[in-house]
C-alpha cells in the first residue's frame, strides 16, 4: 500500500505525484527571525543553532539559483537521481522579510526547470494577508507547501523553548493555508524537557486532525544553544535509543493514513551535537524503526499490503 516503507511516507507520496524519487535542496535565503532581531527576544528558541536549523544549506551569499545548481550537482555527485527536485527555504524564518523580497527569492527558485515544488518553513505568526496572497500565487506556478513550526500543544513547554505565540495561532495559520489551497505540515519536537509518552501522543493527536504532513523531530542538544545549558547543568535527560523508537512507533499508529510523515528522526550536525549521540546513527534508527513497525503489521488497526 505504501511501497517499502509501512507508512504514507513523503518518498511514497512524491513518487505518486511526479513518477519518480524527487530530493530537496536546502536553501539559505538570508532571512532572520522576530524571535531573534528583538522583536519578540533576541535568542531565539532554546533549542536552535545559530543556523536556525539551516545546517545543511548552501551559503546565503549565493544567489538562489546558483544554490540549486550547486545542491542538485552534489546530489549527482553522491547518487543517481532524475531531474525532479523540491526548493526547501530551511533556513530561520523563511516568510519574515520585505514581501518584494520574498517575492524575489521565492519566484527564483520557482523559476528552475528542475524545480518541481517550493517548500517554505517559516512561523505560524509570520503569515501576513501579504505573504499568504504571495504563496497562494506560487502554488498557482507550482506546488507550494509551507512547514509550520508548532513543536508543542502544550503552553508550559511552549513557554520553556521560547516559541513566542500561542496554540491559537497555529490553528488560524494552517486554516489561512488551508483556505488558499496550500498544504500545511507541522514539526513536532520529540523528547522535549517536561513532557512524557501521553504530553507528545496528545501533540500528535492534535496535529494529526489539521495538517496534511508531519516532521517528527528528534530533540537534539547543540552546542552554543541555551537547551545546552540546561542539559550540562542536570535539568533533563534526552531520549534512549529504544525511548524513541517506541515514541514513533505510538506515534504512527495514532495518525491518521492521509497524513505523510515528512521526517521521523533527524539530522544534527555532528560537530555541534552533544546529546543523543546514539542519532548520527540515523540509518540504524529508521532501520529499527521500519522493522518493528512491520512486527506490529499494523496501521490504525488495519493491515497494511506489502508491495
Amino acid at each position: 500500500m505504501w511501497g517499502e516503507k509501512p507508512y504514507h511516507s513523503l518518498d511514497f507520496e512524491l513518487k505518486e505525484r511526479f513518477s519518480e524519487k524527487v530530493y530537496k535542496i536546502a536553501l539559505e535565503g538570508g532571512f532572520t527571525c522576530p524571535n531573534r532581531d528583538g522583536t519578540l527576544d533576541s535568542r531565539g528558541c532554546i533549542f536552535c543553532s545559530a543556523s536556525g536549523s539551516g545546517d545543511f544549506a548552501s551559503p546565503e551569499s549565493d544567489s538562489i539559483i546558483t544554490q540549486i545548481n550547486n545542491g542538485i550537482a552534489g546530489l549527482k555527485n553522491a547518487k543517481s537521481v532524475g531531474n525532479k527536485f523540491i526548493a526547501y527555504f530551511q533556513s530561520f524564518t523563511n516568510t519574515y522579510a520585505p514581501i518584494d523580497i520574498l517575492r524575489k527569492k521565492y519566484m527564483e527558485a520557482l523559476s528552475h526547470p528542475d524545480i518541481v515544488m517550493l517548500s517554505i518553513a517559516t512561523r505560524p505568526d509570520c503569515l501576513g494577508d501579504d505573504v499568504l496572497q504571495l504563496i497562494k500565487e506560487c502554488n498557482n506556478i507550482k506546488p507550494t507547501i509551507v512547514e509550520l513550526g508548532l513543536q508543542t500543544i502544550h503552553e508550559k513547554t511552549a513557554e520553556y523553548i521560547r516559541r513566542k505565540y500561542e496554540l491559537y495561532v497555529y490553528d488560524k495559520a494552517v486554516s489561512d493555508l488551508h483556505s488558499i489551497g496550500v498544504e500545511v505540515v507541522t514539526h513536532v519536537i520529540v523528547g522535549l524537557p517536561g513532557e512524557d509518552r501521553e504530553a507528545f501522543l496528545e501533540t500528535v493527536r492534535y496535529v494529526g486532525k489539521f495538517t496534511d504532513g508531519i516532521k517528527l523531530q528528534l530533540l537534539h542538544v547543540l552546542e552554543g544553544t541555551d537547551l545546552a545549558d540546561d542539559y550540562r547543568a542536570g535539568r533533563f535527560q534526552t531520549l534512549e535509543f529504544e525511548e524513541y523508537c517506541n515514541l514513533i512507533v505510538d506515534a504512527l499508529s495514532i495518525l491518521p493514513e492521509n497524513v505523510i510523515i515528512h521526517r521521523l528522526t533527524g539530522d544534527g550536525p555532528k560537530r555541534l551535537l552533544i546529546s543523543p549521540t546514539w542519532s548520527s546513527r540515523k540509518r540504524q534508527v529508521l532501520n529499527t524503526i521500519h522493522k518493528r513497525l512491520k512486527e506490529t503489521n499494523t496501521w490504525q488497526g488495519k493491515y497494511y499490503e506489502h508491495e
